[in-house]
């Protein structure tokens, strides 16, 4: 949730703002994981985009919706997300569509486009091809998961991976540091880290995208992209925009990188109050 820390004070005067942290990021619970495959467990969890886009769903019905006709007026809902959480953003729409509380739009900030997933496996490197089951392999097993997260979680490593998330280099200062290396210190943080193993083999974009244009009529979805993303290309942002009816705009921003709403906030911020207030005659 602090990651959005120069964009909600700005959204706050013009519209209902509801930030979470979902399970396993932030300040929220990260419970023992559970990968595929694995048996159920007591407790455990299986972080997954299902799980998470449930929260988001569940949050907004219940603290935004009231249930289909009761209400004559339900509040225009607008889903925002970054990266995977762009991601979850499109897993709430869905299931929000198909429970019968459409958003009004979803808005997408450099989403994941999961070059990694099992589905997309064809398309990598021979070598990381090859190597790819074993990789996966280790990955699940807790003695190679915990060093190797202690060692990414040191604020030395978070700081040389802001140094290419942000180009530009603007707001890479202490507070971002902390509040990214701060959850890593919770109980369960190796846990939480451990559930991203599941993200071999979930959801793609483009398959959310396709269920939300054959919605009839389709759920609107409008993105911003840095166009100096060093993980998630742009030319394939364009390709979705060019393949998914239910893509409105794109706007692609010169210089900045993967997370452009805390890069550039100004410029991100007047983007997402124009398509809030876009058309608004009520507070959404």
């Amino acid at each position: 949730m602090g990651h959005w820390r120069h964009n909600l004070p700005a959204l706050a005067p013009h519209a209902r703002v509801i930030a979470l942290d979902l399970l396993g990021f932030g300040a929220s619970d990260k419970p023992v994981s559970r990968l595929a495959q694995e048996p159920p467990r007591q407790g455990a969890v299986q972080y997954c985009f299902d799980l998470w886009g449930r929260q988001v769903a569940d949050a907004v019905r219940q603290l935004l919706l009231a249930e289909p006709g009761s209400s004559p007026a339900q509040p225009r809902v607008h889903l925002v997300g970054n990266s995977i959480g762009a991601m979850v953003a499109l897993t709430a729409a869905r299931l929000l569509l198909a429970e019968g509380f459409p958003p009004f739009q979803v808005i997408l900030i450099d989403c994941a486009q999961r070059t990694l997933d099992d589905k997309r496996a064809a398309q990598l490197p021979g070598l990381e091809r090859a190597s790819r089951p074993l990789v996966k392999q280790l990955v699940r097993q807790r003695w190679v998961i915990a060093p190797l997260f202690r060692l990414l979680a040191q604020p030395a490593f978070i700081r040389s991976v802001l140094a290419r998330a942000y180009p530009s280099g603007a707001h890479i200062d202490e507070e971002l540091v902390a509040l990214l290396h701060r959850p890593s210190t919770d109980p369960g943080a190796t846990e939480s880290f451990r559930g991203f193993v599941n993200l071999f083999n979930d959801h793609l974009a483009p398959d959310l995208l396709a269920d939300l244009s054959a919605a009839t009529p389709a759920l609107p979805v409008r993105m911003i992209w840095g166009e100096a993303d060093p993980w998630e290309d742009p030319a394939e942002a364009r390709r979705w925009a060019e393949q998914y009816s239910c893509i409105q705009d794109l706007r692609v921003l010169p210089g900045l990188g993967h997370c452009p709403h805390d890069e550039a906030p100004e410029l991100v911020n007047s983007i997402l109050l124009e398509w809030i207030q876009g058309g608004a005659t009520q507070r959404t």
